[in-house]
């Protein structure tokens, strides 16, 4: 079973993919949305490329991580994004999502909350994922959600 975990940011979208039965990140990566693009193009261009990446990886559980609600800089081109991500996951082939903050994704993957942070930020290894010194911060949050995305 292959499982997705994504981060979206105003410009780009960064996913990770896990192959849950042996615990393997198979790859990371992030899709820039071209600047050329007005809203609408550009919504519609993350919704295909998502669409295309669950069918290519054949995934079968997602996960998104959303925007904190106590967020004191709302970014209103982030939760669009992220609106266009859960319509792909309700309109796709996905056996299971979730879309959660950092408390249902640390809960999803049996971690405490206040790890979490430290982990995204690079304090902490988290030594369960090969490499992660190497990853960036929505890297690391992906491969999070990627996780989490087994229990949806």
């Amino acid at each position: 079973m292959n499982t997705i975990g994504i981060r979206a940011k105003p410009g780009e979208v960064t996913f990770a993919v896990l192959n849950a039965k042996d615990r393997r990140i198979a790859n990371v990566e992030t899709v820039k949305i071209p600047k050329a693009l007005q809203t609408p193009d550009a919504l519609k261009y993350v919704r295909n490329n998502i669409l295309d990446i669950i069918r290519e990886y054949e995934i079968s559980r997602a996960g998104l991580r959303v925007t904190e609600s106590s967020s004191k800089t709302l970014s209103i081109a982030r939760i669009e994004i992220e609106g266009v991500i859960k319509e792909a996951f309700a309109s796709s082939s996905l056996n299971a999502y979730y879309c959660g903050q950092i408390s249902t994704i640390a809960a999803k993957i049996g971690m405490q909350r206040a790890d979490f942070k430290p982990y995204v930020e690079g304090v902490k290894n988290f030594d369960d994922v090969e490499n992660w010194s190497d990853l960036g911060r929505e890297e690391r949050e992906a491969v999070f959600a990627a996780l989490g995305a087994v229990n949806a």
